[in-house]
């Protein structure tokens, strides 16, 4: 159903543009003082002429905006009627701070290892939340 009326909103957009190309113009702007036709006697006159594409264009404007909104409308039906902004995950868990901590002070250099010491232990990671504590250094015996 979709692509048909997508074939059909493409073919009065063609034909929309066919009869505004078609209309006299009423500037002669471009030299040829609008309407490019001859004398008066043919199948009608120029100001039928002009009721009769006015009028068609009127028409297919119509029919082109249902077809626009049919499209909308079909489309619309994929989605389940949500919006946008519902396909934003949110975080579940506590917000998440915007920038890093920083200590507002350094840490203390370590104590100098003696070489009968054991090596120091890596310092455990930092816990989460929104201050960070240097970790410190293990005591000396």
């Amino acid at each position: 159903m979709e692509s048909v009326l997508l074939v059909i909103h493409l073919l009065l957009a063609i034909a929309l543009i066919i009869t505004i190309l078609l209309q006299r113009s009423e500037g002669g702007a471009l030299g040829i003082g609008g309407g490019g036709g001859g004398g008066g006697g043919g199948l009608m006159s120029v100001r039928g002429q002009a009721n009769l594409l006015t009028r068609a264009t009127a028409v297919l404007a119509t029919l082109f905006i249902i077809t626009s909104l049919g499209l909308a409308i079909l489309g619309g039906t994929h989605s389940k009627g949500s919006s946008v902004l519902d396909r934003i995950e949110t975080p579940t868990g506590p917000a998440a701070p915007i920038a890093p901590a920083v200590p507002s002070t350094p840490a203390a250099p370590a104590a100098p290892a003696t070489s009968d010491a054991a090596p120091a232990a890596p310092a455990a990671p930092a816990p989460a939340g929104d201050t960070v504590t240097p970790p410190t250094a293990p005591a000396a015996d």
